[in-house]
């Protein structure tokens, strides 16, 4: 083991800690931007608060009303 390295309580130089700290972050960054993605397709697809009728929808209907909304948004 090298004695010349001032360690911390990781074990880490300063510079190999910054350059953890900002991986970990940038992840951490993609993480949650992909998290809140999916949460939005989700609740475009089902709401998490039912509306009067429930969760009760024409299959097909339903269906085709969804993709026609999904393609609107992209277009």
């Amino acid at each position: 083991m090298n004695e010349n390295r001032s360690s911390s309580l990781s074990g880490l130089t300063e510079a190999e800690a910054k350059e953890f700290h900002g991986i970990f972050v940038s992840s951490f960054i993609a993480f949650v931007a992909i998290a809140v993605v999916a949460h939005i397709l989700v609740w475009m697809w089902r709401p998490w608060f039912p509306g009067v009728k429930g969760y009760a929808m024409n299959m097909i209907g339903g269906s085709v009303d969804s993709l026609h909304h999904v393609v609107s948004m992209l277009s």
